[in-house]
């Protein structure tokens, strides 16, 4: 890594709290190289709705400056149509994905040491007939790798999940012995990558009430999760057995842990977001870079109002500087 963290940031839906947030959050400082990947004429245009004093510049190719707050690098990448803040439009859907395809080319070319992502707005992409699941699993495409594993973080809990946006239904057959290793790997070695921790603690949730209660209400404990427990222990890894979800955040295993692995989406985020919603990270672990987020969505009653908070956006940021910085030690 340069001396400076080279960051790039993508817009995502044009329409949506997006150019807000990411412009409220370049008006504070960062010891960083920061490009923003989005339509120029969006970013002026809301500048000027929020009554924001800033300033930009057209990057191409040239990487961005040191970032000095109120200054803004763009990679100007146009909208199809004239975005209406709050409206959506499926004429540009492909350019929300041409930023997303922008940015990995950046990154593939070393030019940036990580991505940070504003919200997309999923169901005009697939409307447009375009097919989109999520950043995560775009990313994961787009850098081939075979497996990736989500994780939010707040000032106080890490939670990373076993499955991902599935209906509650296919969770179950979703859970292997196998997958869980693989994202009990994943979490193991990025931890260790991203945040320096030597030895990571991993608190493993059960997928069953109170853990399948003996076999009594679920097998997938005795039959899937225990049996993935006990490989990873030879295999190095600190993980605890499957602990009962409901009352495994007060217990001084997830408390001392330094991430929870959640089976499913709802299982653990509920938690983290009801301690630090607003100011929570997501970020992306098996990558061969890195890529944070923020944790909310495109709110998009809230764009050009000046309502939305930049909070998650400023968090992401300095989530993605720390684990550049960690990364090149």
């Amino acid at each position: 890594m340069t001396e400076y963290a080279r960051l790039v940031i993508t817009l995502g839906e044009p329409a949506g709290i997006g150019p807000d947030v990411v412009l409220g959050a370049l008006q504070s400082p960062f010891d960083a190289q920061i490009a923003v990947v989005g339509d120029l004429q969006v970013l002026e245009q809301r500048a000027i709705a929020l009554g924001m004093d800033l300033q930009f510049s057209m990057l191409s190719p040239d990487a961005p400056p040191p970032h000095i707050p109120g200054k803004v690098s763009v990679y100007h990448i146009p909208c199809a149509s004239p975005v209406e803040p709050g409206r959506l439009n499926v004429a540009n859907a492909s350019h929300v994905l041409q930023t997303l395809r922008t940015s990995v080319q950046l990154l593939k070319d070393k030019r940036f040491d990580a991505v940070v992502t504003a919200p997309v707005q999923k169901s005009v992409i697939n409307d447009s007939g375009l097919s989109f699941t999520g950043h995560t699993e775009f990313f994961s495409e787009q850098f081939g790798c075979e497996d990736v594993v989500m994780l939010l973080v707040n000032d106080g809990l890490r939670v990373a999940l076993a499955t991902t946006h599935l209906p509650l239904r296919e969770v179950p057959d979703a859970i292997t012995r196998q997958s869980l290793l693989s994202k009990l790997d994943i979490i193991h070695n990025d931890l260790t990558r991203l945040y320096g921790i030597t030895q990571p603690r991993i608190a493993m949730l059960g997928l069953n009430p109170h853990a399948g209660e003996g076999g009594h209400l679920g097998r997938e404990e005795i039959e899937t999760i225990t049996p993935a427990h006990e490989e990873a222990l030879r295999r190095g890894i600190d993980v605890t057995a499957p602990i009962p979800a409901d009352t495994a955040f007060t217990s001084k295993q997830v408390l001392d842990a330094d991430v929870v692995l959640a089976m499913f989406h709802d299982q653990g985020l509920p938690v983290l977001k009801a301690r630090g919603f607003g100011s929570s990270v997501n970020i992306t672990l098996g990558l061969p870079t890195i890529r944070t987020s923020v944790d909310h969505g495109t709110a998009l009653e809230l764009a050009a109002t000046g309502k939305a908070s930049s909070e998650s956006m400023k968090a992401a940021i300095t989530e993605a500087i720390a684990c550049a910085q960690n990364q090149s030690l």
